[in-house]
């Protein structure tokens, strides 16, 4: 039921729109008020931090552009994103947040990963930091070997330092056990978490790691460290509108009404590479005047001195401020400037060297030091000191992590190895769901309750698919509450194929909503939601709008779990639905790009007993699932089953094939719905052949079992798959290349790989035509396979055509 109802004479009158004005350099605190509120140990470490930045990517860049670090060489093949001169803007960040806020960062996010770092070791007590580091045993060995400490604290700035140097170098001794490397580095107990190497990458991550709080009332901010080229980014503008979302202050509980909890950091260096974003490739003079186009707060937008670690620290304590009251997300704008080019390849033709001497006469680390000393905070001996502390560190850390003997690398097979956790997660472990209604009082459930569950029943309307899937969805609602339901027309619309129709009376807000039309921010804020802890189950309503979410899909979602070292657990399910009659843009089936990406798990059910089954697996997942369901079967009922569709749990394990009809005489493949066109196609094999088919569901694309299906193959001696699914770069042309490898010396004909034609979805009257249908089936056994005495297909009708090539 509608909850905002919207009245003509409320928006049909005259008026303007008033903007907020947005602050540019507001920042003007005398610097002996800082000292008094903030302490000079607190400054000092500021920079502290500046100096040790500045010291690792002095040395990153020699390596990688000399081959050598002082007295140490090493040839480091990978990327070195640099940014000397951003020191100010990382550790003023850092001395606002604590331990609770999360940082996701870019691919030049080394400077952050050291200052927050740095500052969490000061935050984090003895124990915590002993704890940390045992969680990191390999790292922490290297340590105790062979860099400097005198205690637990000392030894945690060395755990850091070497741990973020091994990771950048690709040793199992780094932080993600090298498979992370320089872009993806992170430190979740540290409160670093995923730097992204996609431009804007960690825009719907963050905005997803602030659902998880505002919705699980968790402390804390998230942070998209993000440039400023990134503000061209479709996700980007997604993640922001997300955030900023009016539900979240106005239809959510008393509880968790609030505006996400997420502040948007513009590391504004004036160029996205080589273009100025200013000036040339974008309209705008700010960065922040795009908080203007979000919300009426202008999302706290401003544009602040990034070369001043206090004004930084000040702009995200204000931001931290507004959150704290309820009215994020928050913008800032933070105007640095990076001495060194975008990459080692970069040789910084695109500015003069007159722009980079005058923003050298303002670099921030020796400003800083100078301020610190003509204050008295510090002395020049001591100044000297963290130079020399921060130089010996890195060559200390810097030798260990070049030696391959204490700092190894892992193998390809291992990395393989940590594709998928392959961790089931048991729903009695958590808190149970938050309902409005208990579940005997649902009105859907109820229903289904008295309606028969196979399709052979003559006393009322079977449970369809949908149902099936609604069973399954309700019963790990009901018993986990960190499950969150959300996509297009989920809530009052009930889902748009009604599979989540009855769910809107059970469910909070909090727990199930409608999500703007943004595909991006969909799936990437799932990704960051479970990040957090928690569990996500998404919607794109059509396969084919994955391409708006073609980053998240194919580069966040299935990639973090290895790219953790296999620490992270990403429990996300992406339901897509395979359109009928809609034509080109909208009756696809994608599954073979997915099946593509390692790391996600993709499955294909047909059967109302397969969907519940496999439903029930997916949300039982600790890896990522892309959950395919077919618009033609929404409404089909079981009868493929003898039981038909149990009332309760139901369980079907990922990755196991099933025998639907035995047969000896030939072995058909089918993924999706084109397993009904296989089933009529075998009747039609025995009634009028006598040739007995046996028919097999993979119900899993990725990863699948194939033993049953070659054990099938070398009983039957011929095999043909077929799915809806374009021919040219089907999933099932990888099938049948490892069938036919594992059943060859079995086999008396080739394999036989069938989809649907290749061109566009032709208009709804062509389909039957244009999708695989039994007569095609038998049309291709006969020319191919086996021959079917007195079938009427021609062979000249089943050529190659040269699309197909």
């Amino acid at each position: 039921m509608q909850s905002l109802p919207i009245e003509p004479g409320a928006v049909r009158g005259p008026g303007t729109l008033q903007l907020r004005p947005i602050e540019i350099n507001r920042y003007a605190t005398p610097f002996a008020a800082e000292r008094a509120r903030r302490g000079d140990p607190a400054l000092v470490s500021v920079l502290r931090n500046m100096v040790l930045i500045r010291e690792v990517e002095t040395m990153l860049n020699g390596i990688k552009r000399e081959g050598k670090y002082g007295a140490i060489s090493y040839a480091y093949r990978g990327p070195a994103h640099l940014s000397v001169g951003q020191e100010a803007a990382a550790a003023g960040q850092a001395l606002a947040l604590t331990l609770d806020d999360h940082t996701f960062g870019s691919h030049r996010s080394h400077g952050e990963i050291l200052a927050r770092g740095m500052a969490g070791i000061d935050a984090a007590g003895e124990h915590e930091l002993e704890r940390i580091m045992a969680t990191y045993p390999e790292t922490t060995a290297v340590v105790e070997r062979c860099l400097p400490f005198s205690d637990v604290r000392t030894k945690a700035r060395s755990f850091l330092v070497y741990g973020l140097i091994a990771e950048i170098f690709g040793r199992s001794t780094g932080f993600n056990k090298g498979v992370g490397g320089s872009m993806h580095a992170f430190l979740m107990p540290l409160g670093i978490y995923p730097n992204n190497a996609i431009v804007g990458g960690s825009a719907t991550i963050a905005a997803g790691a602030a659902l998880f709080k505002c919705l699980q009332s968790r402390p804390g901010v998230a942070v998209a460290n993000i440039g400023d080229g990134s503000s061209a980014c479709g996700p980007v503008w997604e993640a922001m509108n997300f955030s900023a979302m009016a539900q979240f202050r106005t239809l959510l509980d008393d509880e968790h009404r609030e505006g996400l909890p997420v502040i948007f950091f513009f590391m504004n260096n004036f160029y996205a590479m080589g273009g100025q974003t200013i000036g040339e490739t974008m309209g705008l003079e700010h960065v922040s005047r795009i908080g203007a186009g979000i919300n009426a707060e202008n999302m706290h937008a401003e544009t602040i001195d990034g070369m001043n670690p206090l004004a930084v620290a000040d702009a995200v304590e204000r931001a931290k401020e507004h959150i704290a009251s309820g009215t994020g997300p928050a913008l800032i704008d933070c105007q640095c400037y990076r001495f060194s080019g975008h990459s080692s390849s970069d040789a910084s033709t695109y500015r003069t060297r007159e722009e980079v001497e005058l923003w050298r006469a303002v670099d921030p680390v020796p400003r800083f030091r100078e301020l610190l000393v003509g204050e008295n905070v510090v002395t020049t001996a001591t100044a000297s000191e963290l130079d020399d502390w921060a130089s010996e560190l890195v060559a200390e850390a810097t030798r260990a992590a070049v030696d391959h003997e204490l700092s190894p690398s892992l193998s390809v097979d291992e990395i393989e190895g940590l594709t998928f956790s392959n961790h089931l997660d048991d729903a009695r472990s958590a808190p149970p769901g938050e309902l409005l209604v208990a579940p005997q009082e649902i009105r859907r459930l109820d229903e289904l309750s008295h309606r028969p569950r196979a399709a052979a029943a003559s006393d009322g309307s079977p449970v369809q698919l949908r149902d099936a899937l609604y069973e399954a969805i309700v019963e790990r609602l009901v018993a986990d509450d960190r499950l969150v339901v959300y996509g297009e027309e989920n809530r009052d619309w009930g889902g748009a194929f009604g599979v989540y129709r009855g769910l809107t009376e059970m469910l909070p807000y909090r727990r199930l909503f409608n999500a703007p039309i943004s595909e991006a921010a969909i799936v990437g804020s799932a990704v960051g939601y479970a990040m957090e802890g928690g569990r996500a189950l998404v919607e794109l309503m059509y396969a084919d709008f994955m391409g708006r979410a073609g980053d998240e899909l194919f580069n966040q979602l299935p990639k973090w779990i290895a790219m953790s070292g296999g620490t992270l657990r990403l429990p996300v399910v992406v339901r897509v639905s395979v359109g009928s009659a809609y034509g080109p843009q909208h009756s696809q089936d994608w599954t073979g790009l997915v099946a593509h990406i390692p790391g996600l798990k993709v499955v294909y059910p047909v059967t109302p007993y397969d969907a519940k089954g496999l439903m029930t697996a997916a949300l039982a997942q600790d890896d990522p699932v892309i959950f395919f369901e077919s618009q033609k079967l929404y409404s089909v009922t079981e009868y493929l089953r003898p039981g038909g569709v149990p009332a309760g749990h139901v369980y079907v394990p990922i990755g196991s094939p099933r025998i639907v009809r035995d047969g000896h005489d030939v072995t058909l493949l089918t993924v999706g719905p084109t397993l009904y066109r296989a089933l009529e196609a075998a009747s039609e094999l025995s009634r009028r052949y006598g040739v007995e088919a046996e028919v097999i569901d993979a119900r899993t694309v990725t990863p699948l079992d194939l033993r049953p299906v070659v054990e099938s193959v070398r009983r039957t001696k011929r095999l043909l798959l077929a799915s809806d699914a374009t021919q040219r770069g089907s999933v099932l042309n990888t099938f049948a290349a490892e069938i036919q490898r594992a059943a060859f010396d079995d086999l008396d004909a080739p394999v036989v790989v069938i989809g649907s034609h290749d061109c566009v979805t032709p208009p709804a009257h062509l389909e039957d035509d244009f999708f695989p249908s039994a007569r095609r089936i038998l049309d291709e056994l006969h020319c191919s396979v086996v021959r079917l005495p007195g079938h009427d297909s021609p062979e000249a009708a089943f050529s190659p055509s040269p699309g197909r090539r």
